[in-house]
């Protein structure tokens, strides 16, 4: 019988899912909603993860039986016990009888950029959070905690700190840099104060609404907006705190690799740049993915698979 395997790369606004044949070559891709359950409820969130999968199935005419292994990279994952039950016992439930190996995304994002080697991994999309493996096998993450308090890096911490530095702008508690104008234009207000409307009625309440306000903040980066920039060397200060808390719980040598994806790093070099040389301090090197976070989950799932089996 022939062997597909499928990987999942979750996050809190989009899903990702593809299956391949032993090889690692995504034969289909199928793209859906976020699938954070912390977001969307347990059901919400499964059912995306599940309509991925069979999306992918149905693409290569296989049925559930027929799946090797799926690795399934979730958001939110290992931050709540109970959550994480009831979101593996549903995913069992819709997929069966599929096996199942679930884990955080963040580790897809570290088996896609690093090959399953050594060094730390950081995703900085939605929420950020990092993951690191040292040649000993052992594994340890940091960040991920919430938004509310946390998340720093994240394209949802730019976004809310972007619309501090647009009150302060308007304010001119800062001077008025290209951001002020930007979202002025963007959102039509009238005067300064209705931005206050806007951000309870139509973005607080949603988090993929503050992340996307992330791309305002990029705008007015590039153009040249000083109070964005550093606004971004900021967020790389805070991205390094996490590969250097993992490079010392880990006691990965010098120089370590650390590699990274997510919507944030869309920026270029007013992210990678001052990343970068935050790393060089703490004895990382920045280096590209090799490969995607989706080829990093099926590559979990045939490693798994061959584990289990013993191969």
């Amino acid at each position: 019988m022939t062997k597909w395997y499928i990987g999942v790369d979750g996050g809190g606004t989009k899903t990702a899912a593809a299956i391949s044949l032993e090889d690692g070559t995504p034969c289909w891709t199928a793209k859906r909603s976020g699938c954070s359950y912390q977001a969307v409820g347990i059901e919400a969130a499964a059912l995306t993860v599940a309509e991925s999968v069979m999306e992918c199935l149905a693409s290569v005419g296989a049925q559930l039986d027929e799946c090797a292994m799926c690795c399934l990279g979730i958001p939110c994952y290992g931050e709540n016990s109970e959550g994480d039950a009831a979101m593996a016992a549903e995913l069992e439930r819709l997929l069966a009888p599929a096996p199942l190996y679930i884990v955080n995304d963040v580790e897809a994002g570290w088996a896609g950029a690093l090959g399953c080697g050594p060094g730390i991994h950081i995703v900085a999309g939605t929420g950020a959070i990092a993951f690191g493996k040292n040649a000993n096998g052992e594994t340890a993450r940091c960040g991920g905690w919430d938004e509310f308090f946390g998340d720093e890096g994240s394209a949802y911490w730019i976004g809310r700190e972007s619309m501090s530095l647009f009150t302060k702008q308007a304010d001119d508690r800062l001077p008025r840099g290209p951001l002020y104008g930007l979202v002025k234009k963007q959102f039509a207000l009238p005067e300064d104060m209705d931005f206050i409307k806007l951000v309870r009625g139509q973005i607080a309440p949603h988090r993929d609404q503050v992340a996307s306000f992330q791309k305002i903040a990029l705008e007015a980066a590039r153009a040249g907006d000083e109070t964005v920039i550093h606004l971004y060397e900021r967020a790389a200060h805070e991205l390094a705190l996490m590969a250097g808390a993992l490079k010392r719980k880990l006691r990965l040598p010098c120089p370590v690799n650390v590699s990274y994806s997510g919507g944030v790093f869309h920026a270029d070099d007013f992210i990678l740049k001052p990343l970068a040389e935050e790393l060089a301090d703490c004895g990382g090197i920045l280096q590209a993915p090799v490969k995607s976070p989706l080829e990093g989950a099926l590559a979990l799932a045939i490693q798994h698979h061959k584990q289990k089996e013993g191969v």
